[in-house]
């Protein structure tokens, strides 16, 4: 059963994302462009491409290579979205002819560095929830202001685990070497594909049968295709497995993290607002950690949402808290059989950890009934995602169009 903070409170119940123009999310720049330099900003405006479709189909049709364009934050397909791109300096004329469907470009400027990811204040929110029950504002209204005062739990949510929800027991696989386990997490356990083809691939995949597999396994299952073929090759399971593209290894890594993070954040949710003896506190101005030695002089500032607690993203660099926190970070790691240096791989898989806030601040919060839907809008800071405040609003895993 999923926990709230507001779990006292009752939800509004409903669906999210049934058209793109539901899910409204726009980038606040960390800063403005000067007006002169090497690099083209581009503010655009996409409906249903993810920002690697963005930046692959713009540096086609620009004739310059992915790597060159810089981006902030990664946005996905079934929403609106309103972001920055930078591209190496190119000649006006060439963007003023640029056509890419589902896309339109609200303006351009100079700026003399690239964009980075994570080069961003955070991000404005405008969601339409569908279906929802009676007296759904009222509701809203009242779990905002809880939100608002004790600050949003930091959870990265069930999204990041990919379709089948595993994608994070994949990278423990990955930790421990256990890579015949990881590969048949990769193609999925046939009970919980609702795909046809794939279920079928992955029967075959589980009786052995790999030529079978290879020949029914959907073409756009490009890396799960890859690995199967690799095994027919005649290579081992740590061969196939690590010869999936570095990018999609280091997700599973990350998804690891995530969970590992959000079962600390569910720990604390009864007291997500207090300091505890031996804390890692961070300010949410400029990121610093602080070892916190006396809790009730520093909790003013917390009380303020000036500083909060943190929980680790485990890596082989991370430094842990020491008390009660530093008990319960040590006690996750020896639950899973894991350690901080088994985060510490070869072939450019390492992950080096770091700290991050178990909540965040909601800003700029607004609550509207419309016809019949509830329209929320809100600011939250980068790296932090809406699906955290709509599963306190809504208290049920929201439900997203599957088209």
């Amino acid at each position: 059963m999923p926990d709230y903070l507001t779990r006292l409170l009752p939800g509004t119940g409903g669906v999210i994302k049934q058209c793109p123009e539901d899910f409204l999310v726009e980038e606040l720049p960390l800063y403005s462009c000067s007006g002169s330099g090497e690099h083209l900003y581009l503010h655009v405006e996409k409906t249903g491409l993810t920002t690697h479709d963005l930046v692959r189909q713009v540096a086609r049709e620009c004739h310059i290579r992915e790597r060159d364009i810089g981006y902030a934050g990664l946005k996905d397909a079934n929403a609106t979205t309103r972001q920055y791109l930078s591209l190496p300096k190119i000649a006006p004329d060439l963007i003023a002819q640029l056509v890419i469907s589902g896309v339109k470009i609200l303006s351009t400027s100079y700026h003399g560095n690239k964009l980075r990811l994570g080069h961003l204040a955070g991000n404005r929110f405008s969601i339409r929830i569908r279906d929802v029950a009676d007296g759904a504002e009222e509701k809203a209204r009242d779990i905002l202001h809880v939100l608002e005062t004790l600050g949003v739990p930091n959870l990265f949510g069930e999204q990041r685990y990919g379709v089948l929800g595993n994608s994070h027991l994949i990278g423990k696989a990955l930790l421990l070497q256990e890579y015949q386990s990881a590969a048949e997490l990769i193609i999925g356990a046939p009970d919980q594909i609702s795909n046809q083809r794939w279920r079928e691939a992955a029967r075959y995949y589980q009786a052995g049968e790999l030529a079978a597999a290879l020949k029914i396994f959907p073409g756009r299952f490009r890396d799960e295709r890859r690995l199967i073929q690799q095994l027919l090759d005649g290579k081992s399971h740590r061969q196939a497995v690590l010869g999936l593209p570095r990018n999609k290894l280091r997700l599973y890594l990350s998804a690891l993290q995530s969970s590992l993070f959000d079962r600390l954040v569910n720990m604390r949710l009864d007291s997500l607002e207090r300091l505890w003896p031996g804390d890692l506190a961070m300010k949410h101005d400029n990121g610093a950690c602080f070892s916190v030695v006396d809790p009730a002089s520093e909790q003013p500032r917390a009380d303020l949402l000036e500083i909060s607690p943190t929980a680790p993203l485990y890596g082989h660099k991370v430094k842990l808290a020491s008390g009660q926190t530093g008990i319960i970070e040590e006690s996750l790691l020896d639950k899973e059989k894991l350690t901080l240096t088994d985060f510490k791989l070869a072939a450019g898989l390492s992950m080096t950890g770091e700290r991050r806030p178990i909540r965040v601040p909601i800003q700029q919060i607004s609550v509207a009934t419309e016809q019949q839907d509830l329209v929320v809008g809100f600011v939250l800071p980068r790296g932090s995602f809406a699906t955290s405040v709509l599963r306190e609003i809504i208290k049920a895993a929201p439900v997203q169009s599957t088209s």
